[in-house]
């Protein structure tokens, strides 16, 4: 069985073996594959693995000996399912893999807004602390989390996650989620308007789709707390960025984190690269050492599942 793998740099940029992968069959990574390269470097492959690399129906009519599609992240629109559905390809993804590292990310996130630790670290790197009047100063004000209210706009593994963190830290849960399924002990389900209104700190966990493409926008900023912070670890198609970063440059909202933006890489006129009190990190959440290693296991485990005929995982 040949398998190739269009994007492998990001899974592993050097520091983990291939070697789950590679005992399955004749594996072939690529660290990046541009659109025009795809049929030519998949032309043989049974498996392709993927991970950003768009698979649309104009490529896999390419491609007919291909079997099996493994996008190697949870998201998988990137591959055209019904063109795959009808050339008989299987496509799966990977679920859970990141669940712990994405919930450590968000209260990385917010720990950066409330207490400053990098601001105060370069601070005192440049001499402010050595030549400060007092034993002790604080550049800007710094915010308790205990006792605040997170409200979280999806309730999957990671939202649920998330909202245990938040307990251990003091905070009151509310949440909103699109199915009717009760939540844990301590989340209180609430709708989006009650939870824009009562939350110092609004939390994205929810997929993109249809229904919550730029779910935060001029109108849903308005009813935020001027005081309120938002964290944005899911995707980020679920804000409009000019009406963000317009809340926050007029002191509409006191600050936002977010890992993922509506491009990736942003275009250098992204409004949130230059708004105020922006934290912005490049898409990391995910990328930790130990999620990456389970998420090649996993990768590899669907692939066994697929040789034997009992393929899991799947989406198409």
């Amino acid at each position: 069985m040949n398998i190739t793998y269009l994007d492998g740099y990001t899974l592993n940029p050097g520091d983990l073996s291939w070697e789950p992968l590679e005992k399955l069959g004749t594996f072939t990574v690529y660290e990046r594959t541009p659109p025009e390269d795809i049929a030519a470097r998949a032309s043989d492959a049974d498996v392709i693995l993927s991970n950003k690399v768009v698979l649309s129906a104009e490529v896999l009519a390419q491609l007919p000996k291909l079997r099996y599609i493994g996008v190697t992240a949870t998201g998988y629109n990137n591959v055209d399912l019904d063109a795959a559905r009808q050339q008989g390809i299987v496509v799966t993804n990977v679920r859970g893999y990141s669940t712990s590292a994405v919930a450590q990310h968000t209260f990385s996130l917010l720990l950066g807004l409330t207490n400053h630790t990098e601001l105060h670290s370069q601070s005192v790197r440049a001499g402010d602390w050595t030549n400060a009047p007092d034993w002790c100063y604080w550049k800007t004000p710094l915010v308790e989390i205990a006792g605040k209210t997170i409200g979280l706009i999806g309730l999957g593994d990671i939202g649920t996650e998330v909202a245990r963190i938040a307990i251990a830290f003091g905070m009151r849960v509310l949440a909103h989620r699109k199915s009717d399924a009760p939540a844990g002990e301590g989340i209180e389900l609430v709708e989006l308007d009650e939870l824009f209104r009562e939350s110092d700190v609004v939390s994205l966990h929810c997929p993109l789709t249809a229904q919550t493409n730029e779910i935060i926008d001029a109108v849903s900023l308005a009813k935020m707390k001027p005081s309120a912070y938002l964290i944005n670890t899911g995707r980020g198609g679920l804000i409009q960025e000019q009406d963000l970063a317009d809340a926050l440059n007029t002191d509409k909202l006191a600050g936002a984190a977010v890992d993922v933006l509506s491009t990736e890489p942003p275009k250098a006129d992204n409004p949130l690269l230059t708004a105020k009190n922006c934290l912005i990190t490049p898409h990391v959440a995910w990328a930790f050492f130990e999620s990456r290693q389970r998420l090649m296991q996993l990768v590899a485990d669907n692939i066994v599942a697929f040789q034997n005929g009992q393929p899991i995982n799947v989406v198409s």
